[in-house]
């Protein structure tokens, strides 16, 4: 009869054992014969424990897989992880090693001792909350005043330490997934001619350390004004400009102004490579790539069709769009103004990526400040940041 070991708690070399048994792609069923433990207290484990990848901004973009729904829960040994564009989420020994230990020590020290303090941190988080920040962004820009972990803080909120809620954070709100638009347009098939992903890889691939920008549209109501967002991967720096109509000739408008306030040379050194998708307002490609005169300034190449996760940065860092211009919200009184503001909060924002820089100093750092000057970016103080609809009323 086989002897199932009866412990409390899992030790570091369990759980790097059960990451290890997950990457291989063993069943629950078969990893607690190994570790001669519970098959329970292994499904336990990985369900309380288990880490969410996150792509950029700390932002969720897309629904969960729905194999996430069942044994083993999490995507270590799947095939296609590296190419879903669905919510992700792994078993790491490390990360639940901190985890298990950071509650350990909270359940030995004992909410109730620290009352003060709680209601301290409650005072900072609750009001920058509802600013629209992120647990992450607060913690990162107030470390001298909230003495706790950001695993520590989410645990307080989980047990209703906090006044904070679950469902005032924006880490924890599922997005739907984007619906097909069923409206097509006409467009001349020729501005595509050696200008399609594969030709853009083979473009990144023969010309390395260069900047690389993505560009979008974001709409408001079917037929009103809409935004041309520009995005520099590196910096993860977001351009915002409004445009009364979303055909082509606003977007060339748009890089004609950065043009005029920049001059050819910078802009040279902003724009060297371009990738956008197949909207009918980015057809006419030549009209940016020679703005100024005969002389090629840029490169513009297309996505595939419907593959918005070939630019997932652009398409991440609209998710902080979005909680202060909400989907189907018109946009019609919108002036350039508001663009500028909504601009210095979002490149106010800190990132994980630039570790824990935000957009405004990285950018600023590398290309100076002629570009943010010119259009009026500034940058806002950390807890100053407002990303919801309230910024702009």
């Amino acid at each position: 009869m086989e002897v199932v070991t009866i412990a409390k708690h899992l030790s570091y070399d369990e759980r790097l054992e059960i990451e290890m048994h997950l990457k291989f792609g063993l069943s629950l069923s078969e990893i607690s014969k190994k570790l001669n433990r519970h098959k329970s207290t292994i499904s336990r484990e990985i369900k309380l424990r288990y880490v969410i990848k996150e792509t950029e901004c700390d932002v969720k973009n897309y629904n969960e897989c729905i194999k996430l729904n069942s044994p083993p829960y999490v995507c270590n040994s799947c095939k296609k992880r590296n190419t879903c564009i669905l919510t992700k989420k792994y078993y790491s020994a490390k990360a639940a090693q901190k985890n298990y230990e950071e509650l350990l020590i909270d359940s030995r020290t004992g909410i109730e001792k620290n009352i003060k303090e709680i209601k301290t941190m409650n005072n900072i988080i609750k009001p920058l909350v509802d600013k629209g920040q992120s647990i992450h962004h607060i913690i990162t820009n107030n470390k001298s005043t909230i003495m706790a972990t950001e695993r520590t803080i989410y645990n307080y909120i989980a047990i209703g330490a906090l006044s904070v809620k679950n469902i005032d954070l924006p880490r924890k709100v599922r997005y739907r997934i984007r619906k097909r638009n069923s409206t097509h347009y006409k467009v001349d098939k020729d501005c595509y001619k050696n200008r399609k992903y594969d030709d853009y890889l083979k473009f990144i691939s023969e010309n390395q350390d260069i900047s690389i920008v993505q560009m979008d549209t974001v709409e408001g109501v079917k037929g009103g004004k809409v935004l041309l967002t520009i995005h520099f991967i590196d910096t993860s720096f977001m351009l915002i400009f409004i445009r009364n109509t979303n055909d082509s000739k606003s977007v060339t408008e748009c890089f004609r102004k950065i043009y005029d306030l920049v001059g050819l040379a910078e802009f040279k050194k902003l724009f060297q490579v371009i990738l956008t998708d197949n909207g009918s307002e980015f057809t006419d490609p030549i009209a940016i790539e020679r703005i100024g005169g005969k002389e090629k300034l840029t490169n513009i190449f297309y996505c595939n069709p419907d593959s918005p996760y070939l630019k997932p940065e652009i398409e991440n860092n609209h998710a902080l769009v979005r909680r202060i211009i909400p989907k189907g919200k018109s946009m019609d009184n919108f002036t350039p103004e508001k663009a500028t503001v909504i601009m210095s909060h979002i490149n106010s924002y800190t990132r994980k990526k630039l570790n824990d820089q935000t957009p405004y100093e990285a950018f600023t750092q590398r290309y100076g400040f002629k570009l943010t000057e010119a259009l009026g970016i500034k940058r806002i103080l950390a807890n100053d940041i407002i990303l919801k609809p309230s910024l702009i009323k």
